[in-house]
Parts: structure tokens; sequence; C-alpha cells
């Protein structure tokens, strides 16, 4: 009897834990299937939020491309020209004054240092990548400069302007409610080291090679000279060399389209070999000795660096999206005058107004003017298939993950502004973008590589959607986890 009891009441206690454990293990699966689903949906959403603003940004290109595209021809190249125009002289220029200079001041300025510097940074290691790409893809010789150039100066400026506007344009962006003008403010403080980068870098870097300048030099001096002053008035020029820089054929100089840095490094040791008598032919002891001579003059290496400075155009740097940048920055620091631009009861609150509608033009107007450049199609290059798909992986995809390193590792050492996720996307924006068209512009400024900047800019902008898509996905993640 006292067994059956036994087995009866261990029956019953295994039962109940049986029962008991079916319990929690369906609470636990229950929970299991929630949490899946959570994260499921948390990632769809975040793939949601990071694709839907280039999402706008492609029908907004798309619109563009249609417009301008050759079958129907809605709307003139020349009003995509003008619009080019607008956005350089007016419509950009207002952004950054109205943006920067509400969101700058001193202490900001102290601690945004490294938005300009990661520009350098990013820079110097897409020459490194650029270099690596003439190694493995072995462009032709006259466009080594050119490979190293287009690999390593990304957009800056517009594209990162119109993501960060499109991004901010969405209710449930990761950035909250002052995103707009943090991330204008962000992009506007590191555009004039870019600028300064390429009237004076890459200016020199794009000029034409010596050799093949010379080349070409010896047979036809005189149809080159016509061929270039038919493509100064000709309206077919590339919208994509004009597009950053209108009006780049007020620009041009006696120098602009000669090999002169290459002469000159070549040609002043011979001038000033030859210009200065030899000692054995003078005395020593003369007043006016050949010794005394080269003590008086002017060093080699200084007469270089003269020649090269008198020749780099300066004062190109002082373009209107730069002096708007200079202005919101002067602007913001001193609080005396800030409070006559900015703020409900600032007397000058109608002219900041005004200018901040005219601000609101500047991101549909790049896109639409992107559209018609791209609406031209690629242009015939001499660069080279495996140039060209080398430089577009390089700058695409390679230089981002890159760039996530060197942010991560800025992160760590606590010099970026804590807590401040723009920041940060800002900082990962400018290792991601496809190269600047104003490299285009540039190559027509210097009679060098037109056609194959041209058609290296159309595929990179095509392979940039994307690539763009991809990063700015692994960004908001990754902006979630700081």
């Amino acid at each position: 009897m006292d067994n059956m009891l036994n087995s009866c009441c261990g029956s019953a206690n295994f039962l109940r834990e049986l029962l008991i454990f079916h319990y929690k293990e369906g609470k636990m699966s229950r929970y299991l299937i929630e949490l899946y689903q959570n994260n499921v949906k948390t990632s769809g959403e975040d793939i949601l939020s990071a694709i839907i603003p280039l999402m706008k940004l492609l029908s907004l290109t798309v619109i563009g491309l249609v417009l301008a595209h050759p079958k129907t021809k809605i709307i003139p190249k020349a009003t995509f020209k003008l619009l080019s125009k607008l956005v350089f002289a007016l419509f950009l220029p207002c952004l950054i004054f109205t943006e920067l200079g509400e969101s700058i001041t001193v202490e900001n300025f102290a601690d945004w240092w490294f938005i300009p510097v990661n520009v350098v940074i990013s820079t110097a290691i897409g020459c490194l990548l650029g270099y690596m790409v003439v190694l493995i893809c072995r462009p032709p010789p006259q466009f080594k400069r050119f490979t190293i150039i287009m690999t390593a100066f990304g957009n800056t400026g517009n594209i990162p302007l119109a993501l960060v506007g499109s991004v901010c344009h969405t209710k449930d962006n990761p950035f909250g409610p002052h995103c707009h003008s943090r991330g204008v403010a962000y992009v506007s403080f590191s555009s004039w080291v870019s600028v300064i980068l390429v009237y004076t870098l890459v200016y020199h870097m794009m000029e034409p090679p010596l050799e093949y300048y010379e080349i070409v030099e010896e047979g036809a001096e005189i149809e080159i000279e016509i061929e270039e002053q038919e493509a100064v008035n000709d309206i077919s020029r590339p919208l994509l060399v004009e597009a950053e820089w209108p009006g780049m054929e007020d620009k041009e100089t006696e120098h602009s389209k000669q090999p002169s840095i290459a002469r000159i490094f070549q040609s002043i040791s011979s001038v000033s070999q030859s210009s200065v008598p030899d000692l054995e032919v003078t005395g020593e002891g003369a007043p006016n000795s050949p010794r005394s001579i080269r003590c008086l003059a002017e060093p080699r290496v200084v007469r270089r660096i003269r020649t090269v400075a008198v020749q780099t155009p300066i004062q190109h740097i002082l373009q209107p999206p730069t002096i708007a940048s200079l202005l919101a920055i002067i602007v913001g620091m001193v609080p005396q005058i800030k409070a006559f631009f900015f703020g409900y009861d600032a007397p000058l609150s109608f002219l900041t107004d005004s200018l901040e509608i005219l601000a609101g033009a500047m991101v549909p107007s790049v896109m639409l003017v992107l559209g018609g450049m791209l609406a031209e199609g690629p242009i015939d290059s001499k660069l080279g298939l495996r140039t060209t798909i080398g430089i577009s992986v390089a700058r695409l995809l390679l230089l981002p993950l890159l760039g996530i390193g060197i942010v991560a590792l800025s992160d760590k050492l606590n010099v970026l502004v804590h807590g401040d996720e723009m920041y940060r996307f800002v900082l990962l924006l400018q290792y991601t973008t496809p190269s600047a068209i104003l490299l285009g512009a540039i190559a027509s400024l210097r009679g060098y590589a037109v056609s194959e900047a041209s058609a290296l800019l159309f595929w990179q902008h095509v392979f940039a959607l994307f690539s763009l898509s991809l990063y700015i996905v692994i960004y908001f993640k990754i902006i979630s986890y700081v």
C-alpha cells in the first residue's frame, strides 16, 4: 500500500514538474518569438530609415534625368547650367550662412576642430589608395596622377548636404530635433578645407604631363588653340565639368593649360647655371666676384617655390560658398553681431528668413542638376575599364571601411563630441561620397583628362547609389550602438 502511495505521489510530482516545465518553456518560447519579432521589426525600421532618404534623393535625380534626357529635351541644357550657377552663387551660400552662422559659437569652434582635420586624413588615405590603384591597375602613364586625385578627393559639399537634408526631413530620424541645423553646420564647417586643397594641391597635380603635352604640341599648336576657343563658347561642353564651378572659362590664365610647374623645375637649374659666370673665369678677389653674386642670389628652391605660388590661383578660393562660410563663422562667434541676424527679436531676422527661404531650394536643385549630368551619359575615356573599376572600388567600398576604423579610433581617444550622433555621421560621410564633381571643372580648366574625368564621375555617381545605401544602413547601426 505504501509503495502504491509513493508511486502515485511520485507520478503526481512528475506530472506537476512536467506541467511547470512546459509552462516555462511556453513562456520562454513566446518571449523568444516576441524578441525575434521585435528585432526583425527594429532591423527593418533601421533599414527603411536609412533607405528612404536615398529614395527621396533618387526620385529628384530621376526627375532631372527625365527632364534633361536627349530623347525628351523637356528642359534644355542651358537651363541646367543656369540652375547650377544659382546653386553655386545663391542657394548654397544662403544655406551655409543661415545654418552655420546660427549653430557655431566660440565653444563649438573649439569642439569641431576634428571635422576639417578629418577631411585632410580622408584625403591622405585616399591618396594612398590611389597609389595602390596605380600599382595594381597600371593606368596609362599620363593618367597616373589623375588616378590618385580621383581616388583621394571626395565630394564634401553638395552630396553630404543633400543627404543630411533628406535624412533630417524624416520625423523619426535618429539625430534629434536639431538634426538639419547641426548637420548642415558640420558639413559647411569642413567645406573650406576641401576648397583650399582643390585650388592648391589638386590644381597643380592636374597639370598636363610635360611629355604628353610636348607630343601634342609638336604637331598642331594652332589646332589646339582653335579647339580650346571652340570649347569655351560651345554649349555642348559637358554639364558635369561645370556643375560645381560655373563660368570656369573666366578663371583661365595663361598658365592654366600648360605644364608650367614641370618646366619650372626642369629649367631653373639650367638658367641659373648659365646666367652666373663660372669661378674660373673671374678673379676671386674682385668686388663683383661670382662668389658674392651667388651669395646674394636667391636660393634655387626658394625661387621655385615662389614661382609655383605665383601661378597658384589663390584668388579662386574666395568663391561665394567659401565667403558665406567665413561670414557665418565671424557672425556666429561674435555674440553682439549674431544677435542682429539670428533670433526672434533680431533686427535683421527678416533678412535671415529670406535667405532661409532661398536655402530651401538648394537640395532639390542640386539633385536636378545631378540628374541632368547623368542624362548626358558616359563620355569616351582612355583611362581603361580596369582603372575605372579600381578607382570606384577604392573610393566607394574600401575607403568607407577605413573611415569607420578612423572614426571609431577617434571616438575611443575622446577626440569627438560626446553623444553627438550627427557629428559622427558627417565624419563617416566624408569617406563615403564619390569623387568631387569640382575635379571635372579643374580638369577642364587645366585642359587635362576632361573626358576621362567626366566618364569616371558618371560611373562613380551611378555606383554610389548602391554603396551609399549599404553604408548608410551600416552607419545607422553603428550610431545606434554608440
